[in-house]
């Protein structure tokens, strides 16, 4: 018997994953609109998306002879408080989506389960690779066209059932596989996300200049942060989930018990000074297996100096002066760039 979509959902769920759709292997019309955003320069320094451009077009110029591309998706959501509702200027804050494992190690191990699983299973021969957030695809217009949702205002994926705090990744293969239905888009008038960004990164629906996004400037962003932003990252050290936490669809989200997601001790709601007294060599131990190791030591150490700037304690300077575990001219916090933002921190502090 040939594989059927309902065979490879059934076992996607077994494997883990809380959703999976099929989507046709097509170059569907909201793809062609990265090449006007990367015009834009909304981009800022992610060149990688330019240099694979043309590949991102359709998912065909990736595997030639795809026809249909299985998208499934995890639930991250934890029983922990929206970031939100973490009040005190003293407390990280840190994008829910790193709190636990690295997503691209755990969705990948299930990923390429689901695929030997289908070698296995399927009748004949097919060609096939997969995807977990690194490859050249526009996973969310897939997802969209798989019926996992929509692409929300936010431009996250939205689900009716799970809201937005889910993981994606997708399996494109050779096989004909019978595609679901496409979501449908249910934001109506609802402006919340736009008007609580509190950099106005989100410039229009569906439209997200990263320069301007707080989770670009403390992940991606290399060397200093502009000066004009800097206030606005308040205490966001990795990573901001505002757009998230406002959306109404993100209210009553269902909750994941699933051990990867759950928050590393070093990361549940820590002080900011705890995250700064930390030395190197702990900092690493707490982020190997993380996706935070993306922002490096320097880039945390630098989030960090500034949310203790824009902590509004006096005292808080106080911490960039005890003495250190550290060798003083290997660690991270002798870095030029670190030390520049304490310094702004410290002018912060003085008022």
């Amino acid at each position: 018997m040939p594989m059927t979509s309902s065979a490879v959902k059934r076992e996607a769920t077994r494997l883990g994953f809380d959703l999976c759709g099929v989507a046709p292997a097509a170059g569907f019309p909201e793809l062609r609109f990265l090449r006007e955003w990367l015009d834009c320069g909304c981009a800022g320094d992610m060149a990688y998306m330019a240099r694979s451009a043309d590949r991102r077009d359709d998912v065909r110029r990736v595997l030639p002879s795809a026809r249909a591309v299985i998208v499934a998706a995890a639930l991250y959501n934890v029983n922990r408080p929206y970031s939100t509702e973490v009040g005190s200027r003293d407390c990280a804050r840190i994008a829910r989506y790193a709190w636990g494992d690295d997503y691209h190690d755990v969705l990948g191990r299930r990923l390429n389960a689901l695929l030997d699983w289908m070698r296995r299973e399927a009748p004949e021969p097919f060609e096939a690779t997969w995807y977990v957030d690194t490859g050249p695809v526009q996973e969310r217009v897939y997802a969209q066209y798989a019926g996992l949702g929509w692409i929300g205002k936010n431009t996250c994926l939205i689900n009716p059932q799970l809201g937005s705090w889910i993981f994606l990744c997708e399996l494109i293969v050779s096989l004909a596989l019978e595609p679901d239905a496409p979501g449908l888009d249910q934001c109506g008038s609802c402006t919340l996300c736009l008007e609580a960004c509190p950099t106005g990164a989100l410039v229009q629906p569906r439209v997200l200049d990263a320069t301007r996004c707080l989770a670009y400037l403390t992940i991606e962003r290399r060397g200093g942060l502009p000066e004009r932003l800097r206030g606005a990252i308040g205490n966001h050290v990795y990573g901001c989930d505002i757009c998230q936490d406002v959306c109404p669809w993100n209210h009553r989200p269902a909750v994941s018990g699933d051990p990867a997601w759950q928050p590393r001790p070093a990361f549940d709601r820590p002080a900011l000074a705890t995250l700064w007294r930390a030395t190197d060599e702990e900092l690493r131990a707490s982020l190997d297996g993380s996706p935070m190791k993306r922002a490096k030591l320097a880039g945390l150490r630098r989030n960090v100096a500034v949310a203790i700037g824009n902590s509004a304690s006096p005292d808080a300077a106080s911490v960039f002066d005890e003495p250190s575990d550290d060798a003083v001219t290997s660690s991270s916090k002798a870095d030029p760039v670190v030390r520049e933002h304490v310094e702004w921190a410290r002018r912060q502090l003085r008022g």
